[in-house]
Formats: C-alpha cells, structure tokens, sequence
C-alpha cells in the first residue's frame, strides 16, 4: 500500500524589509532566534530602500525567497520585484499590505500572507473596553464624583446606566468587527452590524442583526467604527448621521479618522448631546487647540489600540508561523486574496 510523501521542509532564503525602528520593535531575541531556525536569514541585512546602492543587498534581494516585511516596508514597484527574482511569498508581520504589496505582485503570482488577525486582537480588546465603560457611563460618573467628593446619588444621577439590553452598533463587519462580536458574545447586548457584503445567513452565523447604517446610527446606544478607508466610506458619519444617534450615545473611534465628519462631530460633543472614545481622528494629531482633548465627554487617546509594546511580539508569532506553513510546503493560514482586498483596511 503507497503512501503519500509527507510535504518537504526547506529553509527558504529569508530577507527582512522594514524600518530599523519596526525590526527593533517587533522582533524580540525569542523571535528573531526562531525566524532563523525557520527560515535561512540573510544575516545582516535590513532592507529599508529597494533602489539603495548596497553589493550586499542586491545579492541578498537575487537569492532572497520570501520577504518578511513589517511597517516601513517601501513599496514592492516593478523595479524592486526585477531584483528579486527568486520571490515566491511575502510574510507581513503587521496588518494592512495595502502600502507596499502593489498589483505588479499579484502579476508575478506572488503569495502574500498577513498578520492582520493576530493585530485585530488588540484593536477588539479595546474596543470591548470602550463599549463596556461607555454604558457604565465611566467618563461621566468619574467627573462627577470627582467634583463632588462625596457620596453621588447614582439612582438619581445615572438611573439609566449600565450593560443590560442595550443596543450596540457595529459599523464593518472586518476581521476587528467580527472580533468585537465574539467578545461581546458573554454579555446582555443586542448587537446590529451594518455592512454591505453580509448577508443573511452572515448574520446569523455572527449572531447579529443586520441593519442599514441609519437604522444602527438611530438604534444604538454605543456606535463602533470598523469600516475599511475608501473613497466611498469617507464621512461615513456626517451631520445628518451623527444627527441620527441617541441623545447621549457614544461613537466610538478606530478605524480611520476619515470615516467622521471631525467638525460635525466636534460640534455635537461640545454641545454635550453625544459621548466619543476616539482612538483615531482626521487630521491623525489634532491641533492643539482642539476642544476634543478637553471635552470631558470624549476619551482622545493616540492611535494606541492596535498592536503596542508586548502586543508586537504577537504579531511576530503569527508571521513566524506562516513562513513555518510555507517551509513544510503548506498554504498560509492568512493569505491575501487580492479579490477581496478593497474590501478591507
């Protein structure tokens, strides 16, 4: 009786792509140790600048295999794919590959492979957070007890506070969408998810409602934001939207500060009539006489959600094992498929 030969494993000719600064960051000694074990390493070499008049690099980039890219990575352009034209695969260790995979990749039949689940984790963690806090009413009654230093009379104050049956409005059911739903899942809420590619059966598989995105705005208690930044989602919220919400709902922030009317929404805050957990904003720093950093109904923080300090090296993980999935000649487990890349962040 014949057997099937078991996939060979090789040490593919590995060459790291991303700034100094992101190397340094995501790759601690334990994973940069097990990348070489994986993967023959071009020892050495940081490629920052396909077109940098460098020996080394131009032999490193003719062997290299596989590109372990991460932020900082310059675009792979008809010019730097010439020189590597050995490439197979491309492991990202980070999220979206949308600044440096162009089409002339997917043309050479190229695989790409991404940690984009592994950086939606951290994005959902706080997002959850947010939620959970904002109908806990957190911000508010902090500030109040604050000025007051004494007992607050929390019936009176806050008698509608709280999680039990309240509405929550998922705004792109992406990677960190989907996410947000599973780790609602133990809690009292109803959950909507407005977005235009699921259907019925999507929901429900999610255990969602699908709903219009007027229907969510006007519905929910906290609204949060995980749609992709397109052309077509630019002021996603506007005036007349932010008009739709609850008085006293909270729009939660962190997916692209492009998807949100900043004026618009700063007047609505100032006018106290809608709360913000804002973790990104259009400009990406807001000035610094923006009244957002004072509001004492918006928690700003800086970009903080996705992938920080320790979270890094999860990413790392996720990356390692993908170039491990294409050493032992298995598919990646988080490929990109450039049929559905618009789609996404």
């Amino acid at each position: 009786m014949s057997h099937s030969a078991a996939p060979q494993r090789t040490r593919p000719r590995t060459v790291l792509a991303m700034s100094g600064e992101t190397r340094s960051a995501i790759l601690a000694p334990e994973a940069l140790d097990r990348l070489t074990r994986v993967a023959d390493l071009v020892p050495g070499l940081l490629v920052t600048d396909f077109g940098a008049d460098d020996p080394a690099q131009r032999t490193g980039l003719h062997e290299a295999e596989v590109l372990f890219t991460g932020w900082g990575c310059p675009p792979l352009g008809p010019a730097a794919l010439s020189a590597m034209p050995r490439l197979r695969a491309v492991v990202h260790a980070a999220g979206s590959v949308k600044h440096h995979i162009t089409q002339d990749v997917w043309d050479r039949g190229i695989a790409v492979s991404t940690a984009a689940t592994a950086n939606a984790l951290p994005v959902a963690e706080y997002t959850v957070a947010a939620i959970l806090f904002a109908n806990k009413r957190i911000l508010e009654s902090a500030r109040v007890y604050r000025e007051a230093r004494s007992r607050v009379d929390l019936l009176s104050r806050f008698p509608a506070v709280g999680n039990y049956r309240r509405t929550v409005g998922i705004v792109g059911a992406s990677r960190i969408g989907r996410r947000v739903v599973e780790l609602l899942r133990p809690y009292d809420l109803r959950v909507l998810v407005h977005d235009p590619y699921l259907d019925e059966e999507g929901a429900r598989a999610l255990g969602v409602e699908r709903a219009t995105l007027d229907a969510l705005a006007a519905q929910s208690d906290v609204v949060s934001i995980h749609a992709p930044e397109l052309p077509s989602t630019r002021h996603l919220f506007d005036a007349g939207r932010l008009a739709l919400m609850r008085d006293g709902a909270t729009l939660v922030n962190t997916a692209r500060g492009s998807l949100v009317d900043t004026g618009a929404l700063v007047k609505e805050l100032v006018a106290g009539r809608l709360n913000a957990v804002l973790d990104h904003t259009e400009p990406e720093v807001l000035p610094a006489d923006s009244p957002l950093y004072e509001l004492p109904n918006v928690l700003l923080t800086p970009h903080i959600a996705g992938s920080q300090g320790g979270e890094l090296h999860r990413l790392a993980d996720a990356a390692v094992d993908e170039l491990e999935r294409y050493a032992h000649g298995l598919p990646f487990a988080h490929a990109v498929d450039p049929r559905t890349l618009h789609q996404q962040a």
